[in-house]
């Protein structure tokens, strides 16, 4: 039996410049390029972000994810002298966190960082991941004890394709103007176009509201799978705000500020209306979108899950054929990179 070209994983590869990934934010953040493409009237609009208000539809909420990216890349070693670095990846309760360590390591393994702080390895899982207690001396820490120390002595994580170390700058360019619930290891980027007054100003105009999807790594693990729907999704925890939550239960048009946004508001709609708790939900073409009318993204990875997302409102071969156009008119891809809005 022949799988559906949109089923399978080899539909959604491109090849892409490498000088088109993005390496460093637009300067300023709304100056960034903006591909709007209209499904009504099959129109594309080559603009730049700082016109992003001119395009919002009329009567339209937009849902925005306040995530905060911490400092998870933290560096130490072990006491035979070994280095480690390890990036916290979410936690698994107050005290258990799941974690990705480069280097190797056993259970009971210690590992010691700056700040007296101490990583003791729990368990080691069938992806790869580890699951580690943390210290202060002999002191167990819970992750909001943790969040405090690993700001003065982590590093912001950059995406594996941004092939450099951080820097001051990334601290403050790598995270959304309204990020405020720390715990995400990765930007919701197309929250990253927006400066403080641009976002000031579509607040006081427009109806909006705030849900929290704290974005795990597993958001940049490649699908690779010979049929999608084999992937095995991601869990993130989300939260949907009071005011959030009377937005998506009227009938107000949904635009949603980036793939984070819409997999909590879709996962909400999908599953019982829960306001908080685990969410993996995986959007493709034979999984649309039921409840959000109008994406902001960014331009993504080929075989990936949010290129499979961006399909499920357009189609694989509408998707295709932007990307060509975007790569045509050399727009930067992946997190510090362009923006697209689908009407």
């Amino acid at each position: 039996m022949n799988t559906k070209k949109e089923l399978l994983t080899s539909s959604y590869d491109f090849t892409l410049p490498s000088k088109l990934i993005a390496t460093h934010p637009a300067s300023p953040r709304d100056n960034a390029k903006l591909l709007v493409y209209n499904r009504k009237t099959n129109e594309v609009t080559h603009t730049y972000f700082y016109d992003f208000e001119k395009f919002i539809p009329k009567n339209c909420a937009l849902i925005f994810n306040d995530t905060k990216v911490i400092k998870a890349r933290i560096f130490g070693k072990k006491s035979s002298g070994g280095k480690i670095e390890l990036l916290i990846n979410r936690p698994l309760d107050a005290n258990n966190i799941n974690v990705y360590i480069r280097g190797k390591v056993k259970p009971n393994t210690k590992i010691y960082f700056d700040a007296n702080l101490i990583a003791v390895v729990k368990e080691i899982k069938d992806d790869g991941s580890r699951v580690v207690n943390f210290y202060i001396k002999t002191k167990l820490l819970r992750f909001e004890d943790l969040l405090p120390i690993i700001d003065k002595i982590g590093h912001i994580p950059l995406p594996p394709y941004i092939q450099r170390e951080d820097t001051t700058q990334d601290v403050s360019e790598y995270q959304s103007v309204f990020a405020k619930e720390e715990g995400a290891v990765a930007a919701p980027t197309a929250s990253l176009h927006f400066t403080q007054e641009q976002h000031k100003r579509i607040c006081d105009n427009y109806t909006h509201a705030f849900i929290t999807l704290h974005v795990g790594s597993g958001t940049f693990k490649p699908v690779e799978v010979k049929t999608i729907t084999d992937h095995p999704m991601h869990s993130e925890y989300y939260d949907i705000s009071d005011k959030a939550k009377k937005l998506l239960d009227s009938n107000t048009s949904i635009l949603s500020i980036g793939t984070t946004s819409t997999r909590t508001i879709e996962f909400y709609e999908k599953h019982g209306k829960i306001q908080r708790g685990e969410a993996n939900l995986f959007l493709h073409p034979n999984n649309k979108p039921s409840r959000v009318n109008h994406l902001l993204t960014n331009f993504h990875l080929p075989k990936s899950t949010l290129l499979m997302l961006v399909a499920s409102f357009v189609g694989v071969d509408k998707t295709q054929e932007l990307y060509a156009e975007a790569i045509k008119n050399e727009y930067r891809f992946y997190s510090y990179g362009d923006a697209m809005l689908i009407l």
